[in-house]
């Protein structure tokens, strides 16, 4: 028995890593749509979670306790590298992306409660176009038309889905929501700046840090015991936004920033599966559509940054 454990442990092994060679020996664009792609489907759970959260507790309360527990749950990498790993070698450069990160999020608390999730997801969805302008002004990236292509008709898929089902009734909320984009744009860039020195890990850590530390007066100041469940809720926000983090951070590692936006909008594509699958919303017509529109961006521009390699 212990020899037929062995052989299918050893097995296992094998298969990943033939799977990690696979996957590295793609070209860094690749890898870095695979990496932001993960990254979606993570916080698409993520945000039902924390939405869910946001409406039986303070919207700042559930800010804070997310990042709180995303840094419990990097603790045991911590604790088993030594702290001397994770020091930042640009430690004012991640205070400030936590500071720029906070705000976007004390903002998109603020409005979350008000307005609903499909204006949520349109409004969300420039947040790309706002990086993309920022990766070519402030990184210095090249501008690829296909790239901006791939956006735009990503963006216009996203329209088709959300379009039918705007109310309207957020009034005020959608262009604080909206305010929301410029500011994640701006964090995500100081994300890919920071990835010029630090590791990934390091930068997830220290994000958790900042961020919790920087919502902890506003999350005190309105405090609410939660329930058992609603703890579990926050470990698994833990779990959820640590994972998603370091996927992004990872896409921005091995591809432009820009090279990546694309695939974001698969992200609406995630949302009605996780719909179907939790609460058995069946997508409509509109949804079908313009997921058809987004995916069809998205492999568009997976293709032509695969030529632009084999070039």
């Amino acid at each position: 028995m212990a020899v037929d454990e062995e052989g299918r442990g050893g097995r296992a092994r094998r298969y990943a890593a033939a799977a990690q060679a696979h996957v590295e020996g793609l070209h860094p664009s690749i890898r870095g749509l695979l990496w932001a792609a993960a990254s979606g489907l993570l916080f698409v759970v993520l945000n039902a979670v924390m939405r869910g959260l946001s409406l039986a507790l303070s919207p700042f309360q559930t800010q804070f306790l997310r990042y709180v527990f995303g840094l419990l749950v990097m603790l045991p990498f911590v604790l088993r590298s030594g702290v001397g790993a994770y020091l930042p070698h640009r430690i004012a450069g991640q205070f400030l992306r936590g500071g720029v990160h906070t705000l976007g999020l004390c903002v998109w608390f603020l409005a979350i409660p008000h307005i609903s999730l499909a204006d949520t997801t349109a409004l969300g969805f420039t947040t790309p176009i706002f990086i993309m302008i920022g990766a070519v002004l402030v990184l210095g990236e090249r501008l690829r038309w296909e790239r901006w292509v791939a956006a735009l008709i990503g963006f216009a898929g996203v329209l088709i889905v959300v379009a039918p089902k705007l109310s309207g009734s957020g009034g005020g909320f959608l262009l604080v929501m909206l305010a929301s984009s410029p500011l994640f744009a701006a964090s995500f860039l100081l994300t890919k700046t920071l990835t010029r020195f630090d590791r990934t890990e390091v930068i997830v850590v220290w994000q958790a840090i900042t961020v919790a530390l920087l919502s902890m007066p506003l999350g005190l100041m309105q405090w609410h015991s939660p329930s058992p469940w609603q703890w579990v809720s926050f470990v698994l926000c833990g779990v959820l936004g640590s994972a998603g983090h370091y996927c992004l951070t990872r896409s921005f590692t091995v591809a432009d920033i820009s090279a990546t936006q694309s695939v974001k909008f698969l992200d609406l594509v995630w949302a009605a599966a996780l719909g179907w699958v939790m609460f058995s919303d069946l997508p409509s017509r509109s949804t079908l559509v313009g997921g058809a529109v987004i995916a069809g961006s998205t492999l568009w521009i997976a293709r032509r940054e695969s030529r632009r390699a084999a070039a």
